[in-house]
């Protein structure tokens, strides 16, 4: 008599890591972050950061502060490297400007 229930058995041994590489993780680095930061009141500060090295952070800021009529700023940042930051709700206009005009 043989107790087959003893024998080890991986059912996901030949199965491929799911998430990829554990590098992969969490990881963001393909992404474009467009937030919205609330001041006081009604006043709102929309941020962009997570730009690829190969856009010219200033001239982005300066066709977007023509663009949408509103002033703006180049914050240099340790972890998320260049900051666009923007007076109002611009969210959906950067959004459309970068679709349009960079690709």
């Amino acid at each position: 008599m043989s107790v087959q229930n003893l024998n080890t058995f991986d059912p996901f041994a030949d199965e491929g890591d799911p998430l990829g590489t554990a590098q992969d993780v969490g990881s963001q680095q393909n992404y474009i972050h467009i937030r919205i930061q609330q001041r006081n009141g009604r006043k709102t500060l929309t941020t962009l950061q997570g730009l690829p090295k190969e856009y010219d952070a200033k001239k982005l800021l300066k066709a977007f502060k023509k663009e949408f009529a509103c002033n703006g700023t180049l914050v240099d940042d340790e972890e998320a490297g260049k900051v666009i930051q923007l007076q109002g709700d611009q969210r959906l206009k950067i959004s459309n400007f970068l679709v349009e005009e960079v690709n």
